[in-house]
């Protein structure tokens, strides 16, 4: 029988039409993605890039150069307290975006990439056992990078300027540490994994992300940080949680920040610059 004549709606063929929601969609996070990196990290390696040419270019060598890190942002105390508690707390507002834009709902995007308190044991367990694996040769390729003369100096916050020094370090430690952690593993993977990419094609990425954005300090610190990162993505992608990453990034940060002054002090032939 034919189908018109017996009012049936004949099936209709496969169109590209049917498949357009699912590319708008796939473009719609290739632009979330830009936007959240372009206002966080992804300008930080820009600007990173940039810094690392203009010194390869200079005409000092670059272990002879040095890179700041928490330094004064003013000479009177209460505005200088202000300005580096600004700063830290508006470099946390991508972090609440790339939450606000993974909440789903009847799931909190912070289950939903393990930082939280649901397995405080655990985390630690693993936070700890990373700090263990990433510290100590990080120390070392510090150290040989310094001594090879391809990584700068890294000129530390002095520990007695105020009274509120160190706890501001603190804070700033832990911004880092929720900084790199919820966007360049935890949100990063989640939507790259969306979109279709291989884990190791995602883990690789994100390391070299990671190593990027620490491209001013030299070429030890970009290696250094991108094999944190291959550690670190491979970690995730195993446990699920993002927690034990953010605990073993912000004491390693606070161990920079707070104890690499005191290094300075104990070893200045080798960790500052020489002119």
């Amino acid at each position: 029988m034919d189908p018109a004549s017996s009012g049936a709606t004949p099936p209709q063929p496969a169109t590209s039409s049917a498949v357009a929601p699912l590319s708008r969609v796939r473009l719609r996070l290739r632009w979330e993605i830009v936007i959240v990196l372009g206002l966080s990290l992804g300008a930080s390696a820009v600007y990173s890039i940039v810094s690392i040419i203009a010194r390869l270019t200079e005409e000092v060598a670059l272990g002879d150069q040095s890179a700041t890190i928490n330094g004064s942002q003013s000479t009177r105390e209460w505005l200088d307290f202000t300005y580096q508690f600004l700063g830290i707390v508006f470099a946390l507002f991508p972090v609440a975006l790339v939450l606000y834009l993974l909440w789903q709902p009847g799931q909190s995007a912070f289950r939903r990439l393990g930082v939280d308190f649901t397995e405080p044991r655990r985390d630690l367990l693993r936070g700890g056992g990373l700090l263990l694996l990433i510290g100590i040769p990080g120390l070392g390729l510090y150290l040989a990078g310094r001594a090879l003369g391809f990584t700068v100096a890294v000129v530390p916050s002095s520990l007695d300027t105020f009274w509120w020094t160190i706890p501001i370090l603190v804070f700033s430690a832990l911004r880092s540490a929720l900084s790199e952690e919820l966007i360049v593993v935890g949100y990063l993977f989640t939507r790259l994994r969306e979109l279709g990419w291989n884990t190791w094609t995602i883990i690789v990425s994100a390391a070299l992300l990671r190593g990027s954005y620490h491209l001013y300090q030299g070429i030890g610190p970009f290696v250094g940080n991108a094999l944190m990162g291959v550690v670190f993505g491979w970690c995730y992608l195993r446990w699920g949680r993002v927690m034990p990453l953010v605990i073993a990034h912000w004491v390693l940060d606070i161990l920079s920040f707070v104890g690499y002054p005191l290094a300075v002090l104990w070893w200045p032939a080798l960790l500052t610059p020489t002119t």
